[in-house]
């Protein structure tokens, strides 16, 4: 199996321990911090207590967002899984480093060797790295976890639905879904190396367990080092599975389940970092890669009231929930609404480890401020670009959003599947749209008309935008 791209184990990331190490680059004779980076898959907004759900409980999230920070204005580059991880990684837009979509078991191209990313940037201060989980972003060996800046892999190269069996987890499927018969059987990898093929879904209902322990042992063996731990979870992506410690557990069924054993996950890291008196030098940060795959009704997760979801420009799609936890750096219990995103990650860790940035140009700010919760701070200036593919469909500003003419999948007036079965898209098209963020979070009301110098404001920064990222101006 080794044209399988190299998968590292999580990578976690220890940040310096005094606020003049945040403003300066680190020296030999400071501690640098830790650093956990949790990367959920196709997590909704409203999918954890402290952002609203319900029916299940997360106990370890909420105490993390208690000690912590929580970001409700927290964006991802695209609304799919491998242009959103590319985006994470490299700290770029997804179609400045030419990833989009989700990479299949046939693509025969990933993320470039020659992009820079988090695990290279804080190699460059002696960081143990690990990638645990899903990686995505090629499975061929030159675009695998330890050719990307990690020391070490165990999780999966692409998705957990892309293998031959469908979503309930029979092998009859049906004729819309056939290209799945083509795929192989779903490989697990150490490394560079497979070592183990899962052809049910018992096989991956012990995914999250082996995840945590393995994301747990790294920790344990690195004590001594700073460390960067990348532990990006299969689930809740569909097909849904669970181990039998929360099976049954959430009064929202396997949905519920899923999220209560990934809280259970998170709650285990802190557990481990505790125990190694690690805690008080670590920054944890916990995210999801796009909003919730909408289609698949009682096995996907919720907007919290945000429009559209998983694979659209509407804030259901690339608005997701964002926890940080640093002790003595983020004060505890605050609320950050100004706009931050994943690609602002690689420079706020590069900037806190004082480690150079890539030399090619990259898209994300330094968001520390946002993290310490000054006033003030306003590090990308309230604006961000939402791209489809290389399309730009909308661009925001502070509280305004203008959205622009284009086609896209829609789950509205569609009725949803259920118990693992897929239901329909429609495709709908949208025109040019203004809506007021303050007011109107599932963009219902469009109000161009009210403001049209908002809305030619706007126009001139989408156009800065599409002359340094590019746009196919087709709507599609």
């Amino acid at each position: 199996m080794n044209n399988l791209p190299k998968l590292l184990s999580g990578a976690s990331l220890l940040l310096a321990a005094t606020s003049a190490s945040c403003h300066s680059p680190a020296t030999g004779s400071e501690k640098l911090p830790n650093i956990v980076l949790i990367f959920i898959d196709d997590m909704g907004y409203g999918d954890l207590g402290c952002f609203g759900a319900t029916q299940y409980q997360t106990p370890n999230l909420d105490k993390l967002a208690g000690q912590g920070a929580r970001f409700t204005n927290f964006y991802v580059s695209q609304a799919v899984c491998s242009a959103s991880r590319a985006a994470l990684l490299t700290g770029c837009y997804a179609n400045r480093v030419g990833i989009s979509g989700a990479l299949n078991p046939k693509a025969d191209y990933g993320l470039n060797p020659e992009e820079e990313t988090i695990a290279e940037v804080l190699k460059k201060q002696n960081y143990k790295t690990a990638a645990v989980g899903k990686w995505h972003l090629g499975h061929h060996l030159p675009f695998l976890p330890l050719q990307q800046g990690f020391d070490e892999y165990l999780g999966l190269p692409y998705s957990n639905d892309m293998w031959p069996v469908y979503f309930d987890g029979s092998r009859n499927i049906p004729q819309e879904f056939a290209r799945k018969l083509d795929y192989p059987e779903l490989p697990l990898i150490k490394n560079n190396e497979g070592i183990k093929l899962l052809k049910t879904l018992d096989d991956q209902a012990d995914l999250t367990t082996l995840y945590t322990e393995t994301s747990v042992d790294f920790i344990r063996r690195n004590k001594e080092n700073p460390f960067f731990l990348y532990l990006a979870h299969s689930m809740p992506h569909v097909p849904l599975a669970v181990s039998d410690k929360f099976r049954g557990k959430s009064e929202q069924g396997l949905y519920g389940d899923v999220i209560m054993e990934i809280d259970w996950s998170v709650g285990e890291i802190m557990k481990a970092l505790e125990e190694n008196r690690l805690s008080d030098n670590t920054l944890i940060i916990f995210t999801s890669d796009n909003g919730p795959w909408l289609n698949f009704g009682n096995h996907a997760g919720s907007t919290g009231g945000l429009r559209e979801g998983k694979g659209t420009s509407f804030e259901g799609g690339q608005r997701v929930p964002c926890i940080m936890k640093w002790p003595g750096m983020i004060p505890e219990g605050i609320i950050c609404n100004q706009l931050a995103a994943t690609i602002d990650i690689l420079p706020t860790l590069a900037n806190i480890t004082g480690s150079a940035l890539p030399e090619k140009k990259i898209d994300g700010v330094n968001i520390l401020s946002l993290m310490k919760g000054e006033p003030d701070a306003n590090p990308r200036d309230h604006l961000y670009y939402y791209y489809q593919k290389n399309s730009l469909e909308a661009v925001r500003k502070g509280h305004w959003k203008l959205v622009f003419p284009h086609k896209h999948r829609s789950y509205e007036g569609v009725m949803p599947g259920n118990n693992g079965f897929p239901g329909d898209y429609a495709e709908a098209e949208t025109g040019l749209a203004l809506y007021d963020m303050r007011r109107d979070q599932g963009e219902r009301y469009d109000v161009k008309e009210l403001y049209p110098e908002v809305v030619a404001d706007l126009t001139k920064l989408a156009e800065q935008a599409r002359e340094d990222l590019g746009d196919d101006l087709t709507g599609n």
